[in-house]
């Protein structure tokens, strides 16, 4: 009912991202000389801290090396809910990387929600439960940002703010001497994540040509097509077609070359960071149009090297760049075909 099967491990992620927080936290026993005698890094498991303190409370001694040692971090997921603070459009879409620099997808953008954590610490003796919140109160105030790659293979990368709501201790130590102490604090935290849909699967949902054709009167045979693709405004591949032999000052159309037969009327060349166009070509020099696509028009010195910018070069063209348009027209006299979009072509 609500679509294909996806998992794009949202939780998965914001749990480790939280856990690893806290996976160095240590403590230090000191000497009366105040030199350090022991040091201990605590450990941090998933789960309520309930679970373990009832397995501490079933082992008769104390001292046995299977028992579950304080201190000890567990934490665990305590609530989700959707933050209409953070909402968007939900048919807005973004461009995220494919697999290849000329392929995209688009993807809606993801879903705000809050996600509650609980960190609890337990431990026996109130400097060692002191030591392990001084670790943790200084770095939020009151957030923390962890950068997450939230989708695979897209390279969707956000800052998950973990914000610390609230501090809460226990200190229990009730009945006779054969009754274990323990000190335990939980500290509360959201975590301010996105969900995401659906990846497509298809990225060639980048409009590389428009195509229309037109006709006088309703059922009409087509009279005219206009087709409009994008036109790259600089060299991508560094296609070296030639090299000047005279210097270009800013002044002169007229350009030396030392071979034009690589080259055509009507395109574009580059040199240096300067595109022209070809308006005409005699042996070997090139009347040409300076500074296209708003590049500064430049000095160029003798054997600097001539870059054709082509239809390679037009499928070169990234999301974000720079580009313009070529537009070409074509007449018809009544042949009776029409364009087939499942076929490409005209039938």
């Amino acid at each position: 009912m609500l679509g294909s099967y996806f998992y794009n491990e949202t939780i998965r992620k914001t749990v480790i991202a939280f856990g690893t927080l806290f996976n160095n936290i240590r403590i230090k026993k000191f000497g009366t000389d105040g030199k350090t005698i022991s040091q201990l890094k605590v450990p941090v498991a998933y789960g309520p801290m309930q679970r373990f303190l009832a397995r501490i409370e079933q082992q008769p001694n104390f001292d046995d090396n299977v028992a579950i040692t304080l201190p000890r971090i567990s934490f665990e997921l305590t609530s989700y809910a959707y933050d209409p603070s953070r909402k968007s459009s939900p048919i807005t879409k973004f461009t995220g990387k494919g697999e290849t620099k000329t392929k995209h997808k688009k993807i809606f953008l993801p879903v705000p929600y809050e996600i509650g954590f609980r960190l609890s610490f337990a431990a026996k003796l109130q400097d060692d439960s002191l030591q392990i919140l001084e670790q943790i109160l200084p770095h939020f105030q009151p957030s923390y940002n962890v950068t997450v790659n939230m989708l695979e293979g897209v390279e969707e990368k956000r800052d998950i703010p973990f914000t610390l709501a609230n501090v809460s201790f226990v200190d229990e130590y009730e009945g006779d001497f054969s009754t274990r102490r323990f000190i335990q604090y939980d500290l509360d935290f959201v975590a301010k994540t996105y969900f995401y849909s659906e990846i497509p699967t298809d990225e060639s949902g980048i409009i590389k040509k428009v195509q229309v054709d037109y006709s006088t009167a309703i059922r009409a045979p087509r009279a005219q097509r206009y087709t409009v693709v994008p036109q790259a405004v600089k060299d991508y591949n560094s296609d070296t077609a030639t090299t000047i032999t005279a210097e270009l000052t800013p002044k002169q159309t007229l350009v030396s070359v030392s071979s034009a037969a690589s080259l055509s009327v009507n395109t574009y060349i580059q040199i240096n960071s300067e595109v022209m166009r070809i308006r005409e070509i005699n042996g070997t020099n090139l009347l040409v149009q300076r500074g296209q696509f708003s590049t500064k028009i430049a000095e160029h010195y003798t054997g600097a090297t001539i870059s054709q910018v082509d239809a390679q070069d037009n499928a070169l063209i990234e999301v974000g760049d720079e580009f313009g348009f070529t537009e070409s027209r074509s007449f018809f006299d009544s042949d009776g075909l029409e364009y087939s979009t499942a076929q490409g072509a005209d039938i």
